[in-house]
């Protein structure tokens, strides 16, 4: 219940053991990743400082602690040195902060090529990357460049090709047209949904960008759709309750953004073109995309007709004729006031009247009509 502590109570949560950091008198210095102890607080008047580092990983521990210590040292009684500690376990014996230092040999020209950057010599080169605090000597057209103990985040030739393209400065780079005999295009899909966005908001809708997760219960119990989790992408470690699936219908993000505009005029006419995911054995990935086109008509009267008609004008826009509707069963409708909507044989969407428990479930008090199907068959 503990606000500033609850969130870290998962980390050693049925764990059998967890740290407990203590002083040679057994007095508690701290309880990680809990909370500190009331003994070793650090006040203005602290002279020596411990500095103790726990995780989960050993990797990223190092990394803490390097950053840490060569931070805190700059402010020393003697700047830049720091007292190592020898830390004993099962596994043996190792000495604290590691402080490695390690070199890498560039060739200038490459450093130079891969950014872009034309006219400068290797001794340029190397007083360049020693303003991104990389060391740096020219020997003959190669380049030593030493990594401290702070830059972790350098690991290959392209991280110090990075580091010398921002010291150079991306603005001063001459543009250049790549020597590839290749044209880029659009897709085709990206271009489809350009035109459906075009033609309906000259129907009068407006368009809206919602979130790509949302909670378990949007996608399913508040559209009374109790399978929709069962083809639904999930999220391991969600950080909110919003966030827990990836949506796999626009329609839960349309609702909620009229639930916040009630106040707006009536009627509200929204309607968003993006992606929605599905598990798929059939992918590498496990899942994959769908293009779908999702609108809302909402105001004093339910406004079936007017979704109605808006699926005839995107048909007419994409020149399909061989399109038709069919009662639909789908339980987030008003019974007899839902319809599948048929290219051919082929279920491609949904169109209806909202059931009054979806639309207390989302907040919203007035009628609303839905259009929702998959661009797919189209590309």
């Amino acid at each position: 219940e503990d606000t500033e502590t609850g969130s870290y109570l998962q980390i050693i949560e049925g764990k059998p053991l967890y740290p407990l950091i203590t002083d040679a008198n057994g007095v508690v210095l701290s309880l990680p990743p809990i909370i500190n102890g009331e003994h070793s607080k650090i006040t203005l008047d602290t002279k020596n400082v411990f500095i103790e580092v726990t995780a989960c990983d050993r990797a990223k521990c190092r990394i803490v602690i390097d950053t840490i210590c060569s931070m805190f040292s700059e402010y020393c009684s003697t700047p830049f040195t720091c007292e190592s500690v020898t830390v004993e376990s099962s596994s043996g014996s190792v000495q604290t902060p590691p402080m490695k230092y390690q070199t890498m040999e560039c060739s200038a020209a490459q450093l130079c090529t891969k950014g872009g950057i034309t006219g400068l010599t290797p001794d340029s080169v190397a007083d360049h990357l020693t303003k991104m605090f990389l060391p740096s000597k020219a020997v003959g057209e190669q380049v030593t460049v030493e990594i401290g103990p702070t830059r972790h985040d350098v690991l290959h030739q392209c991280d110090v090709e990075e580091d010398l393209a921002i010291a150079y400065g991306y603005n001063n780079i001459t543009e250049q047209v790549p020597n590839l005999n290749t044209i880029g295009a659009e897709q085709e899909c990206n271009k489809l949904s350009d035109a459906i966005r075009e033609e309906l908001a000259r129907a009068g809708f407006t368009e809206v960008l919602t979130f790509s997760l949302c909670s378990r219960d949007d996608i399913s119990t508040s559209l009374r759709n109790g399978k929709a989790l069962e083809e639904a992408v999930q999220i391991a470690n969600p950080k909110s309750n919003e966030f827990q699936v990836v949506r796999t219908s626009l329609l839960p993000g349309i609702l909620k953004t009229a639930s916040c505009n009630r106040k707006m005029p009536l009627p509200l006419k929204l309607f968003e073109v993006s992606d929605v995911v599905f598990k798929s054995e059939d992918t590498e990935t496990g899942s994959k995309n769908q293009r779908k086109i999702c609108a809302l008509f909402s105001g004093k009267t339910s406004g079936f007709e007017v979704v109605h008609g808006l699926l005839d004008r995107i048909m007419l826009s994409l020149s399909e004729k061989n399109y038709s509707i069919r009662a639909s069963e789908e339980s987030m409708f008003f019974t007899g006031r839902g319809a599948d909507i048929l290219l051919g044989t082929e279920k491609i969407g949904h169109l209806g009247i909202l059931h009054p428990e979806v639309l207390e479930n989302f907040e919203i008090s007035l009628p609303c009509s839905v259009l929702e199907m998959s661009l797919e068959p189209f590309v």
